[in-house]
């Protein structure tokens, strides 16, 4: 009868240990297979983008660079540049985003004046939040602007390297921000320590998603 007990007893704590460590490991897996649904649509979005610098160098190029060395502000050349690019991405202004705010990786809120700030928003195609950001500066190997997409739209948690992405476009390019950085920088950056700003590279070389 005693031994009868035991069993029971020891199938019990068992069954309990084994109980507590699905609880633990299920929302990892949650987590897990979430991020690497957000890093698919943000490897699906650059790959877009890819496709519309080739539509624009063909078609909008050399108009935009003529109109872009004209505009005199910062101002100027943001709405120049979002002008040009709205149709591409069915950009479209939202009251909504007045309220949308940002972080960095490790929990950091973005405030204005950062240089990841971003107060030009849109709702774009996917209903993705996108910001574009003018950068230019007097050197001519510089990005000319800098756009940030929210793969995930208004919804949390609005992240650096969670569900928020960004690229810097140059004249003869589009590059992931953290692109020409090393491999050990990247992976410190795409950590909870880190902003997350450089997983926009980090990822789309492979990295693996925050555990």
């Amino acid at each position: 009868m005693k031994r009868k007990r035991f069993w029971k007893l020891e199938y019990s704590l068992t069954f309990f240990v084994v109980f507590i460590v699905v609880l633990i490991l299920i929302p990892t897996s949650i987590q897990s297979t979430l991020q690497a649904d957000l890093i698919t649509k943000w490897n699906d979005c650059y790959g877009n983008l890819t496709y519309i610098k080739d539509a624009m160098d063909k078609h909008e190029k050399e108009n935009m660079l003529v109109k872009l060395k004209q505009a005199k502000t910062k101002s100027d050349r943001e709405k120049i540049i979002t002008l040009i690019i709205k149709p591409y991405l069915r950009l479209s202004e939202n009251k909504y985003l007045k309220h949308y705010r940002t972080k960095y990786l490790n929990g950091t809120r973005i405030k204005q004046g950062d240089d990841y700030y971003f107060s030009d928003l849109y709702r774009g195609d996917k209903k993705m939040v996108v910001g574009i950001k003018d950068i230019k500066d007097e050197s001519d190997n510089t990005a000319m602007f800098m756009m940030m997409f929210d793969v995930n739209g208004i919804i949390p948690p609005n992240t650096w390297g969670r569900d928020i992405f960004g690229v810097k476009v140059f004249n003869d390019k589009i590059s992931p921000i953290g692109d020409g950085l090393p491999v050990d920088v990247l992976k410190t950056d795409c950590s909870k320590a880190g902003t997350g700003v450089s997983c926009s590279y980090y990822y789309h070389i492979g990295g693996s998603f925050i555990e």
